[in-house]
């Protein structure tokens, strides 16, 4: 269905469940937004040779914002053709960074890409490990929306799980290459730190290579792809906001179009004002921590919605989603407690919000 999990929440589980996972996705998209959007400032800052200080990256940020905001409440035409040239190059830019990485190693006697011996130096404790694959999670939560795509596909019974493997697997394997060429070069903790302290880990792994025309060339594709992955959630965000508000689940007002049709600007204008606030925060790695936590709870309602669903519907056996319920609801457990407490306050929040607008809205004009 084309609401995802907010849909397959109404229809399979509760109104209730529908709606708490429409707003677990929009908080949880929206911190992502608002991850890439200070990770537009941290690349940019890094390829302009600006030094990194608290009074650049949130101004920075906060500007990228607006820019986007304004791109995606033009219209779908403007910005998939800006889209299309926007993964081009970051795909362009990754594989420069692969190869001139998996070449330098080589070259010094490193590690192949394959090698796994940086990680076991500094050792894989189960309790980082769990909290890593939490945070990862966010990372290949954007591939579940091809299932929202079922009303224009051709056989989407067999086309959809297809297409959502092969996208996953090919997604996998430009990750994972990347992650294997940056810790051979740096070492785990180096690696680990450059995102912890605000700087452009891919960037530094470049530069310290030697090889500054790829570095630069990293630079200026991770802004771009950032700006990429901020203009998809704005919107794909908007289009939630502007479903929730046709139920009544959002103000009415945010589900009015332009007046060709076009576009939810006023939904898309709510959403760029959240990701902004959120911004605010200037911290990445709780941005990135809270949109697991979120993530985690949506796609636990996913699985919950198809354990729900009749036998005849079905299209794999019901262990699957119970491991995929037990697997997201546990994981949660392993984010930072201060994350869970931010999320649980925000998940209370939109129960309260959603009482005082079904009030409002059962109101007698």
């Amino acid at each position: 269905m084309s609401g995802g999990t907010y849909e397959y929440g109404h229809k399979y589980v509760h109104p209730l469940a529908g709606y708490l996972a429409g707003w677990m996705f929009l908080i949880a998209k929206s911190a992502s937004a608002a991850t890439a959007a200070l990770g537009f400032a941290a690349y940019l800052i890094k390829g302009v040779g600006i030094e990194v200080s608290w009074l650049y990256p949130v101004p920075l940020a906060f500007a990228i914002v607006l820019l986007i905001t304004a791109l995606a409440s033009s219209g779908l035409r403007r910005s998939n053709a800006v889209n299309s040239i926007i993964v081009s190059i970051t795909l362009s830019a990754l594989g420069a960074f692969v190869v001139a990485c998996h070449y330098s190693l080589e070259q010094n006697g490193g590690s192949s890409i394959f090698s796994l011996s940086a990680l076991r130096e500094d050792g894989m404790r189960p309790r980082a490990l769990l909290e890593a694959t939490a945070l990862a999670f966010v990372a290949y939560a954007g591939y579940g929306r091809i299932a929202t795509m079922g009303e224009e596909v051709t056989q989407p019974r067999r086309t959809i799980p297809r297409a959502i493997v092969v996208t996953l697997l090919i997604s996998m394997a430009l990750y994972l290459a990347v992650v294997m060429v940056s810790i051979g070069v740096m070492g785990a903790q180096p690696f680990a730190d450059a995102l912890k302290f605000g700087h452009a880990p891919l960037e530094q792994v470049a530069q310290s290579l030697g090889y500054h025309e790829i570095a630069n060339f990293i630079a200026f594709g991770a802004t771009i792809a950032m700006a990429g992955v901020l203009l998809n959630l704005v919107l794909g965000l908007s289009r939630v906001v502007l479903a929730m508000a046709r139920r009544g689940e959002m103000p009415r007002s945010l589900s009015v179009l332009t007046a060709g049709g076009e576009s939810p600007k006023r939904a898309v204008l709510a959403v760029g004002a959240l990701i902004a606030a959120l911004v605010s925060l200037g911290d990445i790695a709780m941005t990135w921590s809270l949109s697991a936590f979120c993530v985690l709870i949506y796609y636990g309602t996913t699985n919950l919605a198809a354990l729900r669903m009749p036998r005849e519907e079905r299209l794999y056996p019901r262990w699957i989603s119970w491991a995929g319920l037990f697997g997201c609801l546990s994981l949660v457990f392993f984010i930072e407690g201060q994350t869970v407490l931010m999320g649980g306050s925000m998940l209370i929040f939109g129960l309260m919000l959603r009482e005082w607008l079904m009030h409002k809205n059962n109101e007698p004009e």
